[in-house]
C-alpha cells in the first residue's frame, strides 16, 4: 500500500512540474559564443538578434541568454512587438521569460494604436498586461499630453493611472493632479485628491477632489469640493456639472455662487448656470446675500433668477420672499432688482420692518444711491400704511395711512415720509420726563409731511386744511382706535437671517385683539408732542 502512494505522489508532482514549466525562449543571431570568464552561464548573440517567446518579438544588435533562467538581456536599439498592438523601442531590456516580466531603459518609447509613451524605464507585466514607470513619463494621444511621476498603463481597457505630478494639456485645457484615470480611447479623466482644470484661453478654472472630466468633449462631473471659477463668478457646491462648450453648469447642496466684482453671494441646494446667457437660477433654500454699507441683507424665496451682465444684473425671487438686513427686514411674494438703477420692487402683500416700525401697501419701492450703495428713497403705491407700537402699552398704535406713501433715508434710517391723497393720522403724546400718555390726536388731511429721528416723528406738516381732534386718553372713542385697514404683522417679521427660512401664509397674520404684543419704540411722539405747521395748497 505504501508503494502505491510513493508512485502516485511521484506522479502528481511530475504533473505539477510540467504544467510550471514555461516555454523556452526561441532566439537567432549572426554569432553566437559563449565566454564563462565574463558571463558565466550565458551565451553571447551578436548581430541582427532576433527572439520569440509567447506571442513576444524582439530585437537588437547584442544579446545574453541565460538558459538556465530562462532570462534574456538585450542591448542596443532594442525593439519589442507584442502581436499587432505594443510596439516598443530602447537602449536596453530585460527579460525573464519565466515570469514573462519586461524591464526597458534607456530612451524608452512605446506604442500602440491609442497613444504614445516616453520615459527612461518602463516594466511590461505581461501576464497582467500591465505597463508601469516610476521616474516620470509622457504619454500623448490624439486629444492630449500626459505626464506624471509614477504610473500604471492596463493595455485591456486603455488606462492609465497616474499619480505624483500629473498634468494633462490639451490646446484648451490644462489639467493638474497628483491622481488620475485616464482611458486613451474614451479621452476621460477621473480625478482624485485635489485637483484644477484650466481653461488656456479664457483662464476659467475648476477644482474639484473627485469626479471626471472628457476631454474629448469638456464636459465635467464633480462630487466632492468642486469649485467652477469663471470670469465674473465662482460656484461651488457639493456636486457640479459642468459642460464649458454649451456653457452650463449644475450644482447640487451647499451651493455658493460669489459675484467677483459685485458685493453679491447666492446660495441654494439646486442651482443651474447659462453663462454664455449671464443667467443664473437657483431653488431649494435659495437666498441672495448683498453686502450694503459692510452689512449682508440677505433675501430668501422659493426661487433665484440672475439674468444680465455685471452691475446691470437684474435680481428676481419669486413666492414666499423674506428679506433680513439688521435694520430692514421684509416680506413679498416677490422681488425685483435691477442693480444698474439700484431699484428693488416688492409686489403681492408687501410688509417692511425699519426700526420697529411696519410700511404695508399694495407695492413697495426702494431706491437705493448707486455710489454709496445705502438706502435713498422708499415709495410705497396704493394703501400706504404704516404702524409701530406705543412703548408703554400693549393694545395701542400709531398708525399714518394714505393713499400713496414717499420716504427718504438718511444713513439707511428713515428721516422723511411724505403720505399723499386720503391721509390719516392716529398718535400717542406722553410726557417727556414722567411718560404718561397726556393725549391721543387723530388727523385727516389729503396730504401730510412726516419729519422723523430715531423712528419718532418730529414734526408734522399739513399741506391741505386738516380735520381732526385731539383727546385726553379716557375720552377717546374705543372704536376709532384703528384705522380702516390695520393689521399687525410683527409675527410675520423674520428676527433673524435664520427666520427667513421659516414659510408662514395669510394664517400667521395677527389681528390686533389675538397680537402678542412686545414693548418696542414708536414711529410716532412718545415724549413730546410734535411740532405742528399747516399750510395751504390751492390747486
Amino acid at each position: 500500500m505504501f508503494r502505491y502512494i510513493i508512485i502516485l505522489f511521484i506522479f502528481c508532482f511530475s504533473v505539477i512540474s510540467f504544467g510550471q514549466e514555461r516555454k523556452k525562449i526561441e532566439y537567432t543571431a549572426e554569432i553566437q559564443e559563449v565566454d564563462e570568464v565574463k558571463f558565466p552561464g550565458a551565451t553571447i548573440l551578436l548581430g541582427n538578434v532576433k527572439m520569440k517567446h509567447e506571442g513576444i518579438d524582439l530585437t537588437c544588435q547584442q544579446a545574453l541568454y541565460y538558459q538556465k533562467k530562462n532570462f534574456f538581456k538585450a542591448i542596443g536599439n532594442v525593439l519589442i512587438k507584442q502581436g499587432d498592438t505594443i510596439t516598443q523601442t530602447s537602449k536596453y531590456a530585460d527579460y525573464d521569460a519565466n515570469t514573462k516580466q519586461a524591464l526597458s531603459w534607456g530612451d524608452v518609447v512605446l506604442r500602440d494604436k491609442t497613444m504614445t509613451l516616453t520615459t527612461d524605464t518602463l516594466q511590461f507585466d505581461r501576464i497582467n498586461q500591465k505597463l508601469y514607470y516610476r521616474s516620470y513619463a509622457t504619454i500623448r494621444d490624439n486629444t492630449n499630453t500626459l505626464k506624471s511621476k509614477n504610473g500604471n498603463y492596463y493595455l485591456t481597457n486603455k488606462k492609465f493611472t497616474a499619480t505624483t505630478r500629473v498634468t494633462v494639456e490639451n490646446p484648451e485645457h490644462f489639467i493638474k493632479s497628483n491622481h488620475l484615470d485616464y482611458y486613451t480611447n474614451s479621452g476621460l479623466a477621473y480625478l482624485y485628491g485635489p485637483s484644477t482644470i484650466t481653461n488656456t484661453k479664457n483662464q476659467n478654472k475648476l477644482y474639484a477632489e473627485k469626479g471626471f472630466y472628457n476631454t474629448k468633449t469638456d464636459i465635467s462631473h464633480f462630487t466632492k469640493n468642486a469649485i467652477l471659477y469663471l470670469k465674473e463668478r465662482t460656484v461651488e457646491g457639493d456636486s457640479l456639472y459642468y459642460d464649458k462648450n454649451k456653457g452650463f453648469a449644475s450644482a447640487t447642496n451647499n451651493i455658493q455662487i460669489i459675484d467677483t466684482i459685485q458685493n453679491f453671494v447666492s446660495k441654494g441646494n439646486y442651482a443651474e448656470l447659462f453663462e454664455k446667457k449671464d443667467s443664473l437660477f437657483i431653488i431649494k433654500k435659495a437666498v441672495a446675500i448683498s453686502i450694503v454699507d459692510k452689512d449682508s441683507m440677505f433675501i430668501h424665496g422659493d426661487t433665484l433668477l440672475v439674468t444680465g451682465k455685471s452691475k446691470k444684473r437684474i435680481i428676481r425671487t419669486y413666492h414666499n420672499v423674506k428679506i433680513f438686513k439688521s435694520d430692514l427686514q421684509g416680506k413679498c411674494d416677490s422681488i425685483f432688482t435691477n442693480e444698474e438703477t439700484g431699484l428693488t420692487k416688492m409686489y403681492r402683500n408687501p410688509v417692511l420692518w425699519s426700526e420697529e416700525n411696519q410700511i404695508t401697501g399694495d407695492s413697495i419701492f426702494l431706491q437705493s444711491n448707486l455710489e454709496t450703495e445705502k438706502l435713498d428713497s422708499l415709495k410705497v403705491y396704493n394703501n400706504a400704511f404704516i404702524v409701530s407700537k406705543d412703548s408703554l402699552s400693549i393694545d395701542n398704535f400709531n398708525q399714518i395711512k394714505g393713499r400713496n406713501m414717499f420716504g427718504k433715508f438718511d444713513e439707511n434710517k428713515l428721516k422723511f415720509l411724505l403720505v399723499k391723497g386720503n391721509a390719516e393720522s392716529i398718535y400717542y403724546n406722553r410726557n417727556e420726563q414722567t411718560q404718561e400718555l397726556e393725549t391721543i390726536t387723530k388727523e385727516i388731511s389729503s396730504n401730510i409731511e412726516f419729519t422723523l429721528e430715531k423712528g419718532e416723528v418730529v414734526s408734522i406738516k399739513y399741506l391741505t386744511q386738516s380735520d381732526g381732534k385731539t383727546y385726553p386718553p379716557s375720552m377717546f372713542p374705543e372704536d376709532q382706535k384703528i384705522l380702516k385697514g390695520f393689521i399687525w404683522r410683527e409675527n410675520e417679521q423674520p428676527k433673524r437671517k435664520e427666520d427667513i427660512f421659516i414659510k408662514d401664509g395669510e394664517r400667521d397674520r395677527t389681528p390686533i385683539n389675538k397680537a402678542k404684543i412686545k414693548k418696542a419704540p414708536a414711529i410716532l411722539p412718545k415724549k413730546t408732542k410734535p411740532k405742528k405747521e399747516i399750510s395751504q395748497i390751492k390747486n
